[in-house]
């Protein structure tokens, strides 16, 4: 395979190290296509040439390498780090995209004398404290206030060196007058008071509340031994406070610290991914990215890239990560963890639905603006669930209904690009098959509505759902396969009890997510045909169990009471009518025989 491309790609893969290292593919004009980590760069980059391609865009990409560069590493992690730096600064046409169009806010600790705390967008490498990214510029107006409730900051932009102060340079503003601020510009607070607030303020912003408590409550009771109860009981208000912001952001058992939590799920073209930034117990950061894929990356290989940005984002030591499942790379001095019961459990759970809902918000907007991409997506996902080689654009169910073999029926519902066509419903009286024999009756239904379907040219669905198990599916194949279709269109089975996929000759059958599209459909459709076909059957033995009264009228036919019902629903219907009305439905004759019967009994 190798020696398809051009002698030089082959001399540079031959000479390729045996070592942890990154890889870029460029083209002809030196444009970069993909940037790659390696454990092995010479086994890695040699695959890409030597392999059957699945993905058409992948196999588009290698053609067009032209120049191969790499970068030597130390470690697996290294080469991790290295990819993710240089993905996000050069951004390769192959590789997954984050969708980052926004810059997320942060708040700031100045560096200068008497520090100021306040909002910003902006990153600057000043020697300035940066806390965050924070999701929303809401949550950091809300923690700023509470902090400024608490401790009395300054917030003008003044130099306050102490020359200028010394020199009297500046005059106390409103703040001082309504007690916001402490005046440190007039000398009236001390920079080592500042400071200790300061201190405090930093604990506060990286989750570390207990410890600040704790402070908090030694300064408390020192003032208390040294009888100044006003300031004791300003520290204690403080102590209320912070200990009230505590119990409303703790969502799991304080001993949960120092963690992080990250739950992804993905779809044809995208990934999402949620994190958790964990400081006893309590939620300090959240925050949701997408991210869009280039040419079917796995899931591990994407968590590992979101769990290296968040990371990084949100300058994380955790030693502890809790994980749906393990990526494909460790990281040094860390842990991943998939929880099963418990606090962790229950915290990854929660991580789980704000990617589902952020996901759902995304999925619902575009189904709005762009239906067709909706739709599209949609189509995919099922197709890649359920094997397929086609979208099943056009989806035919079907499901029997009997009662112990009599007024046996069958209901056939369509879905058309995942929705219901409820004008192409159909629904089928059993013909051939005496007594309760489901999987005779679905062979029935099957030959009859597909010969049908070829004798009449109807349009072929690319998808048939048997409402049942591997017995109801081979019936059903059975019939397929007389009418020469097998292989033609795909056709599955659907058991109720554990929601099991059956495939043809496969014993071992599919389990889907139970929150996944595809299953959604694929229950919904079910729960059609069972609702539609109890409907028709419903209907159907109430009017053969009525016509029995009917039929008892001399000179009415099975027929004409057969119209009659159509008509009026029922026989206490047709009893009460007026002979006009009747004559509208029969004809003058037999109307007058219904009639008399009913009005005219001796």
């Amino acid at each position: 395979m190798i020696e398809k491309f051009s002698e030089y790609i082959s001399s540079v893969i031959k000479t390729l190290p045996e070592t942890p290292g990154v890889y870029q593919y460029y083209d002809d004009e030196n444009n970069l296509l993909y940037v790659g980590k390696a454990k092995n760069l010479k086994k890695r980059v040699s695959s890409y040439f030597t392999k059957e391609h699945e993905s058409n865009r992948l196999r588009i990409m290698v053609k067009k390498i032209k120049e191969i560069k790499t970068i030597k590493v130390n470690s697996e992690v290294d080469a991790l780090l290295l990819e993710n730096n240089l993905i996000k600064s050069l951004k390769p046409r192959y590789n997954i995209l984050l969708r980052d169009d926004k810059t997320y806010p942060w708040i700031i600790l100045k560096k200068e004398r008497f520090p100021r705390l306040y909002y910003t967008r902006k990153h600057i490498k000043d020697g300035s404290e940066y806390f965050g990214p924070y999701a929303s510029g809401k949550l950091i107006y809300t923690l700023l206030d509470f902090i400024k409730q608490i401790y009395s900051l300054r917030n003008c932009n003044y130099d306050l060196s102490a020359e200028n102060i010394n020199k009297g340079k500046f005059k106390a503003c409103l703040e001082y007058q309504i007690g916001r601020c402490k005046a440190p510009c007039i000398n009236k607070q001390n920079e080592e008071d500042y400071n200790q607030n300061i201190n405090e303020i930093k604990q506060i912003l990286k989750g570390n509340i207990n410890s600040a408590m704790q402070d908090l409550k030694i300064k408390m009771q020192m003032a208390a031994e040294k009888y100044e109860f006003e300031i004791a009981e300003i520290i204690k208000n403080k102590i209320e406070s912070l200990s009230d912001y505590q119990s409303k952001s703790t969502i799991v058992h304080p001993s949960i610290t120092n963690t992080d939590v990250i739950h992804l799920i993905s779809d044809e073209k995208n990934s999402y991914a949620h994190y958790f930034k964990i400081i006893n117990g309590a939620v300090i950061h959240a925050q949701t990215i997408e991210i869009k894929k280039k040419m079917e990356e796995p899931d591990e290989e994407i968590l590992l890239f979101a769990i290296i940005e968040f990371r990084n984002r949100f300058n994380s030591k955790s030693k502890e990560i809790l994980v749906p499942f393990f990526p494909k790379v460790s990281l040094p001095e860390c842990e991943y963890v998939i929880p099963k019961i418990g606090d962790k459990k229950k915290l990854l759970d929660l991580c789980y639905k704000n990617v589902l809902a952020f996901k759902y918000e995304r999925d619902s907007q575009i189904a709005i603006t762009d239906p067709e991409k909706h739709t599209e997506r949609i189509m995919n996902q099922m197709m890649k669930d359920l094997r397929m080689k086609e979208q099943p654009r056009r989806i035919e169910g079907f499901d029997n209904s009997n009662l112990q073999g009599d007024f046996a029926v069958s209901a056939m519902p369509v879905f058309i690009n995942g929705k219901p066509a409820k004008k192409e419903y159909r629904h089928f009286n059993i013909k051939t098959v005496k007594g309760p024999d489901d999987f005779a009756t679905m062979e029935e239904i099957i030959f009859r509505r597909y010969s049908r379907v070829i004798e009449n040219n109807l349009p072929m669905p690319q998808l048939i759902i048997i409402d049942g198990g591997k017995g109801q599916l081979s019936a059903a194949i059975n019939s397929l396969n007389k009418l020469n279709l097998m292989g033609k269109i795909a056709i599955i089975g659907i058991a109720k009890r554990l929601e099991e996929i059956y495939f043809p000759n496969d014993s071992v059958p599919l389990y889907l997510d139970k929150r996944s599209e595809t299953l959604r459909i694929i229950q919904q459709i079910r729960d059609e045909a069972h609702r539609f076909g109890i409907t028709h059957h419903r209907n159907k033995r109430s009017r053969e169990t009525f016509k029995t009264e009917l039929n008892e009228i001399k000179g009415i036919s099975e027929k004409t009471a057969e119209k009659l019902l159509i008509e009026l629903k029922s026989v206490t219907q047709i009893k009460s009518a007026s002979l006009s009305d009747l004559e509208k439905i029969v004809g003058n004759s037999k109307a007058k025989l219904v009639y008399n019967h009913f009005n005219f009994k001796s």
